[in-house]
């Protein structure tokens, strides 16, 4: 026999099935784009913002993470069951184009025919293995969402749609297969190529044939309705994802990672900075709400959240979403909450972990940043006096900047205005200047520095805060002024490179000073100390050492940089006991986004946390590479009452410890 179907089978290939069934689907697809349109235009009341450069690179992204699905799998089993559904309704739906193209196009045209033979013995076995595949993936999701739902997940209508409805369709489906296989192919040599297909003729072929051709036609006219449904509902449902989530991929921010809008201060006719209504975020932020899928992975991620503050980046997203839509015209900070926006660390963690490509972060400081620059409103009084010491003195801890320098003087080396003939300036940042516990830490890196023969030069008391707090809080202004005061000086020393041990005073200047004019090469401390190592410029000797490594979240998340403070302290002899939350999953100290500046009033410490997962490890010591983490655990320890149990310390200490 010849291995091959008749594709309309039953239900005839004539005018009477092929003109209510193409009336159909262009009254659907027309429906959908009519739908999709009107959404269309609720994006465009937003900024324009260009995310169509470098064409090859998002498409790439596409690929990566709609086709292959990267993002989505990453989270343990649901991801995969999303990942297995996505691939068979894949094959589904190119199985259906196949069908469509041969019975409709080739066949009724040419009298050409391709779904015969050895191919179509595998079509059938793939299609019927694919909507197997879905049905049971769809049912574990529905299981998981309905029976045992993770805290924090929330269920609404759109949920028993999706369900339903592709239940609806792949179960009708099969329904067909088995009531034409039950009259045609029951007991041929075709009919084991279709094994689900088989099942499902056996349990309907009972009702004898007559019943099985009814059967046959009104279920394909309802599994046809249905599909035409389900493309109505796209735009007005979750299902819209499945285009906003694979169109976000290509529309997202290709970097450098982390890195800020500049606002133009200067431009006169600029009446409002920041973002207070709808119309002043960009329409890629509007956006983004349709492409969430509300699979709260950001929120299971966010610090914040995770320790009762009023925080959580889906509700957030999800709230723009709902203004766009119902309330335009609405105060997006009085409607997304104040304390929420304050609560924000800018960790990057929601971001990283997203399978939607959302970008959250950036939306925070453009809310801050209207709060501050047109309302003059700030988290706490605290942060207002910070924000005043640094106008006065450049820096937020109220020092005197003349004193800025003074930490070196038993170090022998000088400030750029005493010898510009130096291999490196060296950063120091307000906490290594000032702050007595970092200013041990400085001093290790200098001594470092010096055992490797490198000459190190400082600024002095012509350095000045590289503003990063002070940015992320929303206060725009400040930081410009800094930034172009220390980047003035820079220039002045024609300086060749620049290290600093501060993550937040890194990721600044790397990235946020390029667009003030900055072009001199930054390099963090823990690179540049490993490149002296490998250079066999700087030896350092193996000791015990008992220890959990914390991943900063500006030169972890923000950098990518895991693997070099982690090489280093393994040259120093360590034995790291990873915490659970490590890499790109480790979780903030709390310090980020400018809250070093601000009272933790709300909920849990963050840093007692992350204090007490560092004592789980049962290690004696928590190694950081960041003053501002340094400065949250030495508080965290406390907090924790775990001063006998953990000591916090920099890697630079660790290392100048143990000098060959």
């Amino acid at each position: 026999m010849e291995f091959t179907r008749e594709i309309y089978w039953n239900v005839g290939h004539g005018a009477s099935t092929l003109i209510p069934m193409y009336l159909l689907t262009i009254v659907a697809l027309a429906l959908l784009v009519k739908g999709i349109w009107q959404r269309v235009q609720v994006y465009r009341t937003g900024l324009p913002l260009v995310r169509n450069d470098q064409v090859a690179t998002r498409l790439l992204r596409v690929v990566d993470n709609v086709l292959l699905q990267k993002k989505v799998v990453q989270v343990a089993w649901p991801g995969m069951l999303h990942g297995l559904f996505f691939w068979g309704f894949g094959l589904l739906f190119i199985g259906t184009v196949l069908i469509v193209i041969q019975a409709d196009f080739t066949d009724l045209l040419f009298d050409v025919k391709f779904l015969t033979g050895t191919f179509y013995k595998l079509f059938s076995i793939v299609l019927d293995i694919a909507g197997l595949l879905c049905i049971l993936m769809l049912g574990g999701l529905l299981v998981r969402r309905y029976f045992f739902p993770p805290e924090g997940l929330e269920t609404k209508s759109d949920d028993a749609v999706m369900h339903g409805m592709l239940l609806a369709i792949l179960i009708t489906g099969f329904i067909i297969e088995g009531a034409r296989m039950a009259v045609t192919e029951l007991g041929t040599p075709l009919a084991p190529w279709s094994p689900v297909g088989l099942v499902v003729a056996k349990a309907v072929s009972p009702i004898g044939e007559n019943g099985l051709l009814a059967l046959h036609k009104v279920t394909w006219w309802v599994h046809l309705l249905l599909v035409m449904v389900f493309f109505y509902l796209i735009p007005a449902t979750k299902f819209r994802h499945i285009l906003t989530t694979s169109a976000n991929y290509f529309f997202s921010d290709l970097g450098p990672k982390g890195k800020l809008v500049n606002l133009d201060l200067e431009d006169e006719d600029k009446e409002t900075f920041g973002a207070s209504s709808l119309k002043e975020l960009t329409w890629k932020d509007i956006f983004d709400g349709d492409a969430c899928t509300q699979c709260k992975r950001c929120q299971d991620r966010c610090p914040a959240y995770n320790t009762d503050k009023p925080l959580s980046p889906m509700k957030l997203v999800r709230e723009i979403t709902r203004i766009a839509h119902d309330d335009p015209e609405g105060n997006m900070i009085e409607l997304c909450d104040k304390d929420a926006i304050w609560s924000c660390t800018t960790c990057r963690a929601c971001q990283e972990i997203c399978p939607a490509a959302i970008e959250h972060v950036g939306k925070i400081i453009e809310l801050r940043r209207s709060m501050v620059l047109m309302e003059g409103e700030f988290p706490g009084e605290e942060v207002m006096t910070a924000m005043e010491a640094t106008e006065v003195n450049g820096n937020p801890l109220g020092m005197g900047y003349a004193e800025r320098g003074d930490w070196a003087e038993d170090l022998g080396i000088k400030t750029l205005a005493q010898d510009s003939e130096v291999d490196v300036l060296y950063f120091v940042g307000c906490y290594g200047s000032f702050d007595k516990r970092n200013i041990k830490v400085a001093k290790s890196f200098v001594k470092l520095c010096q055992a490797a023969g490198v000459k190190v030069g400082i600024l002095g008391k012509e350095e000045k805060c590289c503003g990063e707090p002070m940015r992320k809080m929303g206060n725009e202004y400040l930081y410009q002024t800094l930034a172009m005061e220390n980047i003035e000086m820079i220039k002045a020393y024609d300086v060749a490179k620049i290290v600093t041990s501060c993550p937040h005073c890194y990721n600044t200047l790397n990235k946020d000073y390029r667009d003030l004019g900055l072009e001199t090469e930054v390099v963090t401390y823990t690179v540049f100390l490993k490149e002296l190592i490998d250079s066999g410029r700087l030896r350092i000797s193996g000791g015990e050492l008992s220890c959990t490594y914390h991943d900063s979240c500006y030169l972890g998340r923000h950098n990518d940089i895991y693997d070099p403070p982690r090489e280093l302290l393994k040259l120093a002899g360590a034995a790291i006991s990873e915490m659970d939350k490590n890499r790109a999953e480790g979780f903030c100290c709390s310090a980020g986004g400018g809250r070093i500046l601000a009272e933790e009033k709300l909920g849990e410490r963050i840093n007692v946390k992350r204090v007490n997962m560092a004592v789980e490890t049962g290690a004696e010591v928590l190694v950081s590479n960041c003053p501002f983490c340094l400065t949250m655990f030495e508080d965290g320890v406390k907090g924790a009452e775990a001063e006998d149990k953990l000591q916090p310390r920099d890697i630079a200490e660790i290392l100048a410890e143990r000098l060959g």
